[in-house]
């Protein structure tokens, strides 16, 4: 595989209406810039861009809650988001943002090109408009009731109680959140990018060429859309906030912000170019660029679908890939800012980095952490005791315990320095640490350049262990007590730090795209500079001089204290908003008090939200085998459709392995993993039991795509 001749790195534009919250963090941010931290030690020529989206009606909307303009609203929370990064660390080389008048500019260029050129098309429809207020309503300004759970907290985008996709046309009693007036419906014209044109373009360049090196969730998603049927998606809205349309007869439109944001990537690069004297063509235009998008899940359609088209039709690159990630949720719920239900990157760095003299332990400590529990394939989850044993067990036990016994037993076996490397008397547990420092190089470097950090970063931390490992077999506290009958007793002890100093530095540098500000105060340890962190120099041997004196150990983390995660766990309890209950659910209320079953089956009732929490898809059992020692259980392997899952279920009493090879059935895919017998089963397969106690698929009436929701 040849190295592309320059890298284009972006981060998912964060809305610029409010604080922005770990799971945040987790899903587009660290993940993008351990991967540039990489590509820069490997120097390879790569620029990273993100900024501030700034348009669309969540703006406006922030604004009204706050009493305030929303030109007001994006200059103080782009100012927060961009201190934010600063302060956990990420390392854009451009921060910009969509206000820009270069990106006004560039988006309005864009739009014209495609427009002149016949790739767009003008459809009329009717919209909802207040005629109070004298507007066409975006979705967002539209109130009702959900025609789903029937709670009157529903808007024309989204139900904020049951959380279902909404459109304005689909709700009950739709009222305008502007005036408190019934809208009527109107007739409007927009701009529209006629997604289905590019079917058969889209099918062959994810679906065929990349359908092997994207993520699977990636590629499931994407071919879950096209084969839904691909409609025409307006590029144009009518609002005051927004980038104008630049053609006569649009007054009063916008370009709509999924539009207009991704092309934030395009101007901010321009704006990097004319920052450093740059060219910025060749990062869009040149094939030999790769190009990759950071994002979470919920961009997926914006990003490998219609920003593609978009660019194919401008004459663009396209993005080489897409790993996006899933969701991050937070001590067992969702994040949900409206419930404040989350842990913002700015409570963290208030709470921990700004709180003592080693903010940077406490930014690579979250680095690390969220990196070892990063949603790569499926949902995980953030805990705050999760976090303290990670610390504890972790970065302070096993890699930051190798680092400090080396440098103490350094200084004093070894006066200080780096001692000689004594080649005749190297044995096999010598040569082996020597192999598997090289081979760790190899492994890590691999995994980065599949964008598998949570492995990568295992990988570093496993050669850490090692190094214990390997000290404690060579004891060279104990061998320094023969000194004076053992004449190569000084070799062995020698040869074990000589070993251990230069296994600290290559951590350095592996540990380098994950933890920078680790890796900094390591170099000032051994008093080397920078460029040791060359990624070149991974895998060497000979990167501390013998005879160098090096300074005093330092301690590379603290340890997590139980009082701290306890406060952290009531501070978030505490500060839950509950949602206000509706008319109809307190008078549900009533009536369930009132009715003393508790329903057929026995157990107790529960609320929509509780239900709602469930992911039910349809999945085709591609392999069966009986469980080893377990007459009741069956290894089964579950086709979803954006992956393949091991679930074990207990039916091997009711069918046999190889007649049920290819039935398909309905799978919680959102369950926790659980150990069953040795075996990690990821899902549950549900199941009906009859009268006599025999079991049943709950399966679809007839074949359905695999990956399928069920509602």
């Amino acid at each position: 595989m040849t190295t592309p001749k320059r890298y284009l790195i972006t981060s998912a534009l964060p809305y610029a209406n409010g604080l922005k919250h770990v799971g945040h963090l987790a899903g587009a941010y660290f993940p993008a810039d351990i991967y540039v931290r990489y590509l820069r030690a490997q120097k390879r020529d790569v620029v990273f861009v993100c900024g501030s989206d700034e348009h669309g009606t969540a703006i406006p909307i922030q604004a009204t809650k706050e009493g305030t303009t929303p030109q007001a609203i994006i200059d103080k929370y782009h100012t927060a988001m961009k201190e934010d990064f600063a302060d956990l660390n990420i390392s854009f080389d451009i921060y910009d943002r969509t206000s820009n008048p270069l990106h006004h500019e560039t988006a309005q260029e864009f739009f014209k090109n495609l427009n002149d050129r016949g790739e767009l098309e003008i459809k009329e429809s009717e919209q909802f408009y207040d005629e109070a207020a004298k507007t066409f309503l975006a979705d967002r300004y539209i109130k009702g009731t959900c025609p789903n759970c029937n709670s009157d907290r529903a808007f024309g985008d989204q139900c904020e109680n049951c959380g279902r996709t909404l459109s304005p046309d689909e709700l009950i009693n739709p009222v305008s959140a502007l005036s408190g007036n019934t809208p009527v419906k109107k007739k409007t014209s927009h701009w529209y990018l006629p997604l289905g044109k590019h079917e058969a373009f889209l099918r062959e360049w994810i679906l065929k060429e990349h359908a092997a090196d994207w993520r699977s969730t990636v590629v499931g998603q994407c071919k879950s859309w096209i084969e839904g049927g691909l409609q025409s998606r307006a590029v144009t809205r009518d609002l005051d906030w927004g980038i104008k349309v630049p053609v006569q007869g649009a007054d009063g439109k916008v370009l709509y912000v999924w539009f207009d944001a991704p092309i934030g990537y395009i101007s901010a690069t321009k704006q990097w170019a004319l920052n450093t004297g740059k060219d910025w063509k060749p990062y869009w235009y040149d094939g030999d660029t790769k190009l990759v998008h950071f994002i979470g899940k919920d961009n997926i359609v914006f990003h490998c679908i219609i920003f593609p088209v978009m660019l194919k039709l401008h004459g663009n690159i396209l993005p080489t890939n897409v790993p996006a990630n899933e969701f991050l949720n937070l001590e067992g719920d969702k994040m949900s800012t409206g419930r404040n239900w989350k842990l913002d990157m700015r409570d963290y760095i208030n709470n921990f980095v700004k709180q003592e003299n080693g903010g940077g332990q406490c930014v690579d400590m979250l680095r690390y952490y969220l990196t070892q529990i990063a949603p790569e394939t499926k949902d995980s989850e953030f805990m705050w005791k999760g976090f303290q044993d990670a610390v504890n067990s972790e970065l302070v036990s096993i890699f930051g315990n190798f680092v400090n016994r080396t440098w103490v037993l350094m200084h004093k076996l070894c006066g200080g320095k780096v001692p000689k490397l004594h080649e005749d008397i190297l044995d096999d547990r010598d040569k082996a640490l020597v192999t598997q420092i090289q081979n760790s190089k190899v492994k890590i470097e691999s995994l980065l350049e599949e964008y598998k950090f949570r492995d990568a970063l295992f990988e570093v931390i496993d050669l850490s262990r090692a190094g214990n490992k390997y000290m404690q077999e060579k004891e060279p506290w104990i061998v320094a007590k023969s000194l004076a009958t053992n004449p190569n007793a000084q070799k062995v002890i020698d040869n074990c730090m000589h070993l251990c100093l230069q296994l600290t530095a290559n951590l350095a540098i592996l540990i380098n795209p994950f933890l920078p500000n680790t890796a900094a105060q390591m170099l000032h340890m051994m008093k080397v500079v920078d460029k040791m962190l060359d990624w070149e120099n991974a895998g060497k041997i000979k990167l501390l001089s013998v005879g160098y004196s090096l300074r005093e150990p330092q301690l590379l983390f603290r340890k997590i204290e139980d009082a701290e995660i306890t406060a952290q766990v009531e501070k978030l309890k505490t500060g839950l908003v509950k949602p206000v209950e509706t008319k109809m659910e307190e008078n549900k209320k009533i009536e369930t008090s009132n009715n003393s079953s508790l329903g057929d089956g026995g157990k107790p009732e529960i609320v929509f939200d509780d239900f709602a929490k469930i992911d039910l898809k349809v999945g085709t059992i591609t392999a069966a085998e009986k469980v080893e020692k377990a007459d009741k259980l069956l290894k089964l392997s579950v086709d979803l459709g954006f992956e393949t899952r091991t679930i074990v279920s207990g039916i091997a009493l009711h069918y046999q392995p190889e007649n049920i090879i290819g039935k398909q059935v309905v799978v919680v895919v959102n369950l926790a993993p659980r150990k069953m017998r040795g075996i990690e089963s990821n899902g549950m397969i549900l199941m009906a039991e009859d009268a006599s106690g025999k079991l049943h698929f709950v399966s679809p009436e007839t074949a359905i795509n695999t990956g399928s929701g069920v509602s």
